[in-house]
């Protein structure tokens, strides 16, 4: 991980330029190469190496997979997701419920939307969510899970820290990365509500639902996100219901 001397630059990206992936039971959108989808020139912003936002049909989900030396955090806008690993953690995650897998030396897990086999009611609800990947900044280390309701904190429509390694939001934050250059927020806005973003080296806005203004640059709608080097501080206002989730880095991934 690296630290540069940065020209301020803010790179607006439309909803449908992202990759996508439909396969049925999925339909993903890519903001950042992955899997079979890639480009060279577009891998990750800062240390945010994924940015996936899933729509799952219900009694489908992804089966067992490995992954090793990343911090994945989880973020439901819609419905239920059940998760089960290796490590013998699992629950059902759910909208305001903050979530991280810590993969380390390396981890399975499955992530299935049929919570009803937990509960025994059936349902046809498809799960929304968003799932981002930051490097740690140490390999080798335990596989962890953490996970933790913050739907209070949200209706004040300010920024939350959601998952940070930041030393800032020590006892802040709601579950801890293992990357003290970074940290998540989000928030739930109401028309005419704002917030004002971090300033930071690297930062990465995206708009899951909902559209917004972003002060500079206009309207922001769903599926929309926006890269921030060298800037911040720039008011974003709720033109509807909106959900947005930010990224606060200092350090960015070698070239």
């Amino acid at each position: 991980m690296t630290t540069l001397s940065l020209a301020p630059r803010i790179d607006v990206r439309r909803a449908g330029e992202r990759f996508a992936t439909e396969i049925g039971w999925l339909d993903s959108k890519h903001s950042f190469s992955f899997g079979h989808h890639h480009d060279a020139a577009n891998t990750h912003h800062g240390l945010l190496l994924v940015n996936n936002d899933d729509v799952v049909h219900a009694g489908t989900g992804f089966d067992t997979h490995p992954h090793r030396d990343m911090e994945i955090v989880t973020w439901v806008l819609q419905g239920s997701l059940v998760h089960q690993d290796s490590e013998g953690h699992n629950g059902v995650i759910y909208p305001g419920l903050a979530q991280r897998m810590s993969a380390g030396t390396g981890i399975l897990h499955s992530e299935k939307n049929d919570s009803w086999r937990l509960a025994g009611d059936v349902h046809d609800e498809p799960v929304h969510f968003v799932q981002m990947w930051v490097a740690p900044d140490e390999a080798g280390l335990a596989p962890g899970y953490e996970q933790l309701e913050i739907d209070a904190e949200l209706l004040g429509g300010g920024l939350v820290p959601v998952a940070s390694g930041m030393a800032k939001h020590d006892g802040a934050a709601a579950i801890r990365i293992n990357n003290r250059y970074a940290a998540l927020y989000a928030a739930r806005l109401q028309p005419g509500q704002h917030v004002e973003l971090p300033e930071a080296p690297f930062l990465h806005l995206f708009v899951p639902r909902g559209s917004v203004t972003l002060e500079g640059a206009g309207e922001l709608g769903t599926g929309d996100a926006v890269r921030f080097t060298a800037t911040g501080g720039q008011k974003i206002t709720a033109a509807e219901p909106a959900e947005i989730l930010v990224w606060e880095m200092h350090a960015t991934l070698a070239a």
